[in-house]
């Protein structure tokens, strides 16, 4: 990095030297994130965010890598995806001064609403966005807690567009690369648009 220190936690990110600051971030991060063996079945190693959301200083650290992301993507808006993407995304929408708008669950919200299907592992589920939570001119940035194989972030990027905004990029606290999810995202953004503060 060539024109500050690194920021405390409660100071806000400037990405210089091509993301440096953002990559010595998560790094800081990554030891605040539990492995749980065999949750929610056996043989899966369960990443637990929430020593991470109990710390005030790690969390203030994390809202401020994901505010830089967003600012660098240049968002107007942030879409947080059920359920612990709404724990970030409103308070990265506070410090960025523009919106919020959850992707939820079918049948959580009222109204005129868009929704979509993706796979899970075993079956399928929907996502729903409000008809008017987009204007055309939005830039919208989602956040979510983890990138694994990306079929969450897929329908939400779909829904948004048809809200008529235009998705800026995905912003995670952290990417399992063994997954896979930034490639298969690359062709519905049009390039690699993911920023994660982890990789695992």
């Amino acid at each position: 990095m060539t024109s500050q220190e690194l920021p405390s936690a409660t100071g806000s990110v400037e990405i210089v030297d091509g993301q440096a600051a953002e990559i010595l971030l998560g790094r800081r991060l990554a030891g605040f994130i539990r492995d749980v063996p065999d949750y929610p079945r056996p043989g899966v190693v369960f990443k637990d965010i929430a020593p991470l959301l109990a710390d005030p200083q790690a969390l203030s650290l994390l809202v401020d890598v994901l505010s830089a992301m967003c600012r660098r993507r240049g968002a107007t808006k942030v879409a947080g995806l059920e359920a612990r993407g709404f724990l970030l995304a409103a308070p990265v929408a506070v410090q960025c001064g523009i919106g919020c708008v959850p992707v939820r669950k079918a049948g959580k919200l009222p109204g005129a609403i868009f929704r979509r299907s993706y796979e899970l592992e075993y079956g399928t589920a929907e996502l729903e966005i409000q008809q008017d939570a987009f204007a055309p001119e939005d830039r919208v940035v989602v956040i979510d807690d983890v990138l694994a194989t990306g079929g969450t972030a897929e329908a939400a990027i779909d829904l948004i567009r048809s809200g008529g905004a235009q998705v800026a990029g995905v912003a995670v606290l952290m990417e399992l690369t063994f997954l896979a999810g930034r490639k298969r995202l690359n062709g519905p953004l049009g390039g690699d648009h993911v920023d994660a503060a982890i990789k695992v």
